[in-house]
């Protein structure tokens, strides 16, 4: 029997090796982690990320050949598999500090694995790392292999959280880089069977090492590009009067476009985007392509300004104060089916706002207190630390309450910001919620999910995200 370790038993390694073990029962997988939690929580009924589907698909596998253990090196030495997928994140100090990724687990893992092993390993990057990281595992493996052969294959995730089992179970592509040599040929063709099981041959890409690692950061930069262009576009839309809506609609029927990926909003969020956009940036710097590295950068600025621009149009909108003002958050997650919140611009929108001393009552039916509690304490980049190294959550937070309920958050609130995309947000009884807030009522839409025309009609002053602006907010601009 083949079998298959992952180190790491996060968003990535968790339902990736369940769909593996899930279609290929002849294969044993083992998902390993340090954190004595989290892998009780994959043995439990309650898992430790929630993504529709995968609670199925691990209860059938776990136990007959899907195991979690923290008994890293057993697993390791055992296997003939190993997928690392471990933290990666941008470093917060020391050279390429605020870009370059942080590489020292990816390291770790790779000593160890020089130490366990005692037969020849086929080791995977499922991490996204940036170019030649490979090359760097290579030599750490090479110069302690006691003999030992080692082939590096880059196998990049593309998966969007929400749909991730949806997206392993039928992926646009699988990408696989190698060695161009026969041994790197031959683990290509290792793990290009492993997911021929169930994907059909033309999707599985093979490719060099260098251009798998690239590929990774090149479609995640051109994602949150598209998004940043249609969010440049709904400020102009704003200024102008035109509706970002109908802009995009047009825009997407071009064939040569598409639709995908522009729909304006307060910001992208996620664990990828911004992370993989910093490093592909200094790989640039690094290679001497100023400029190269200066047009990536502006997607991460856009963001950063569509994030402030919403806190601004907030803050102006209600007199230019919301000091001691309740403001009800709708949504903390970075988007819809998901509870992870990794990015997300609820954070900045939250921070900016009780920066401006508002009171804030946030509601997502997906994200605990205490993580919503952390993040907004937590320093930049420590969130892709493994939880054990993270800052622990503050105590006291006073003008911070998190509730159960769109209709307590909401309740006695002077204005409503709408931050994820959460379909029952869409179904809520607005004169309700209008009867029960202060007046001046405003309803701030950072996802452009509710009839704002509706919501007017009903009482609401309403800003929705790249739509004409109502009186109101003509006579109070917001400074971005």
């Amino acid at each position: 029997m083949v079998k298959i370790c992952c180190i790491g038993a996060g968003y990535v390694g968790g339902p990736t090796m369940a769909v593996i073990a899930f279609k290929c029962p002849a294969i044993e997988v083992a998902v390993v982690d340090i954190s004595v939690a989290r892998i009780a929580a994959w043995n439990s009924d309650q898992l430790p990320i929630y993504e529709p589907g995968l609670e199925d698909i691990v209860t059938q596998c776990r136990g007959k050949n899907l195991f979690f253990s923290t008994e890293v090196e057993k697993h390791v030495s055992e296997a003939d598999i190993i997928f690392v997928s471990v933290n990666t994140p941008t470093k917060t100090r020391g050279l390429g500090a605020g870009k370059a990724a942080d590489l020292t687990y990816w390291e770790s893992a790779a000593r160890m694995i020089a130490d366990v092993s005692k037969n020849d390993k086929i080791v995977v990057e499922k991490s996204t790392v940036p170019v030649k990281t490979a090359e760097a595992i290579e030599k750490i493996l090479t110069h302690n292999s006691n003999g030992i052969k080692y082939q590096i294959l880059s196998n990049p995730e593309f998966l969007a959280e929400g749909t991730a089992i949806q997206d392993l179970f039928n992926p646009d592509r699988v990408l696989i880089g190698g060695r161009e040599t026969p041994g790197g040929q031959k683990a290509i063709q290792t793990l290009k069977e492993v997911y021929a099981h169930w994907v059909p041959e033309d999707r599985i890409i093979c490719t060099n090492l260098w251009s798998a690692e690239l590929s990774k950061l090149a479609a995640n930069a051109f994602l949150a590009q598209r998004i940043s262009s249609v969010n440049a576009m709904s400020a102009l839309c704003e200024a102008t009067g035109a509706d970002v809506t109908q802009v995009s609609h047009a825009v997407g029927k071009d064939m040569r476009v598409g639709s995908k990926f522009l729909n304006a909003s307060v910001g992208f969020g996620g664990s990828c985007f911004q992370k993989d956009i910093l490093s592909l940036v200094y790989i640039c710097e690094c290679n001497g392509l100023k400029e190269v590295a200066n047009y990536w950068k502006q997607v991460i600025q856009v963001n950063d300004y569509q994030k402030n621009r919403f806190v601004n149009r907030v803050v102006s909108s209600m007199f230019n104060t919301v000091s001691g003002k309740k403001i009800a958050i709708l949504g903390f997650a970075f988007k819809k089916d998901t509870g992870d919140t990794r990015e997300t611009p609820a954070i900045d929108v939250c921070k900016g706002l009780l920066g401006d001393n508002a009171n804030l009552s946030i509601y997502d039916p997906q994200v605990t207190e205490d993580q919503i509690r952390k993040d907004l304490s937590m320093r930049k980049f420590d969130w892709d630390n493994p939880i054990h190294l993270q800052p622990m959550s503050p105590t006291v937070m006073k003008q911070l309450n998190v509730v159960w309920d769109a209709y307590a958050a909401t309740k006695d609130a002077h204005g409503l910001c709408l931050l994820t995309e959460w379909d029952e947000f869409k179904t809520l009884d607005f004169k309700k919620i209008y009867d029960n807030m202060q007046k001046p009522a405003f309803v701030f839409d950072g996802r452009n999910i509710i009839d704002e025309q509706k919501l007017r009609e009903i009482g609401f002053i309403v800003y929705s995200i790249g739509k004409p602006l109502d009186g109101w907010l003509k006579d109070m601009p917001a400074v971005a």
